[in-house]
């Protein structure tokens, strides 16, 4: 191995993915997560082939496709249940890859025994706090324990509300959008879906109730997402009341049925038992354009990725692929493999995407 070492905020899709990628091109990576273990949290995600591909070349895939969901087009339709649009998000016969869609917790499960197998430290517990100071060797920051710890390159992995960005960009912070999502996880069965009688997944769309999305997931399709979008009026009350929002769902439940009689019938079925456990409620926030995503007036020490360059509402991204691309770039660069060959790719990167649409 590399006496090159990387150090990655965050042990969440980004960084796990990262870590797999630089031990593979040979240099040492390790990674640190504030939380004290790893979280059973979130629903499935959308993947359509280009972060399949990226995630095959890690060695993910083939884990992953036994647990998840295939698809190739994703539906429109109106409110009296015609199809108007049809998205592709998959072809085998075009790309190699459908689109799938795979539990979060059950793709983190799986880099993780990766990184496991390939003797890659996870640090869990270890806050971030902030850069100490950046040299041209190397970068030193503190945790919020109070212990320090140094690398030759720090990667912020660290979500919307990165800590790291803020070292980057001071005054910077997410703008909550005022829309929230609901969605909840419910049996297919409970559709009472005549066969062929929709395509799935399908959005169906209606000129005054807006959207409700009905998505299969698991491997075998017995059990559909289904979710709404709302206007949240007023201020973003702040991560904690969010929080304590999400202890009631009740309101949520009640927000998934309204107005479901206007829709064609699939959409009452699907709102008729909704336990409150497979209830999910999340803010949409916006990052607004970077100037840049790694320290280009220092070092270029520290880098941000992920959701922390780059994080957009959920409903509006095409998968993970973006990231993922972004994120892996430095990695199967051919001149990233020493320390001067990451530290010019993370330049070139940040130079080439930041500000990009």
């Amino acid at each position: 191995m590399s006496t090159t070492k990387v150090a990655i905020i965050g042990a969440g899709l980004s960084g796990l993915a990262l870590a797999l990628a630089l031990h593979q091109q040979g240099i040492e990576a390790i990674t640190y997560e504030q939380q004290s273990a790893p979280l059973d949290i979130g629903g499935a995600i959308m993947l359509s082939p280009n972060a399949l591909r990226i995630l095959d070349k890690l060695g993910v895939f083939e884990r992953m496709e036994p647990r998840s969901y295939k698809f190739e087009e994703s539906y429109f339709l109106s409110q009296d249940g015609k199809t108007v649009d049809v998205f592709e998000f998959g072809s085998v016969a075009k790309y190699g890859y459908s689109g799938i869609r795979v539990y979060r917790f059950e793709l983190i499960n799986i880099l993780l025994d990766l990184v496991r197998e390939a003797g890659i430290q996870v640090v869990y517990g270890k806050k971030f706090d902030r850069i100490v100071s950046e040299t041209e060797d190397n970068v030193t920051w503190l945790f919020t324990d109070g212990s320090e710890s140094t690398a030759s390159l720090l990667v912020g992995a660290d979500g919307i509300h990165s800590r790291v960005r803020s070292y980057l960009h001071p005054d910077l912070q997410p703008k909550f959008t005022n829309m929230i999502g609901v969605t909840a996880a419910v049996p297919t069965e409970q559709l009472k879906m005549d066969k062929d009688e929709y395509k799935l997944p399908a959005t169906f769309m209606h000129n005054k109730r807006g959207a409700f999305v009905i998505a299969p997931q698991l491997a075998d399709g017995s059990e559909v997402l289904i979710g709404k979008q709302r206007i949240f009026a007023g201020e973003d009350p702040g991560r904690d009341a969010w929080k304590a929002m999400t202890s009631d769902k009740t309101w949520c439940i009640d927000f998934l049925r309204e107005g479901s009689e206007d829709f064609p019938p699939i959409v009452a079925n699907a709102t008729s038992k909704i336990s409150t456990e497979k209830v999910n409620l999340w803010p949409f926030y916006l990052l607004p354009k970077l100037t840049k995503w790694s320290s280009t007036d220092k070092h270029n020490r520290v880098i941000i990725l992920g959701d922390a360059a780059h994080a957009i509402p959920p409903h509006s991204r095409p998968g993970c692929e973006p990231g993922v691309r972004r994120r892996l770039h430095l990695c199967w660069d051919p001149g990233s493999s020493e320390t001067e060959g990451v530290r010019w790719s993370v330049g070139e990167l940040a130079e080439g995407e930041a500000g990009k649409d």
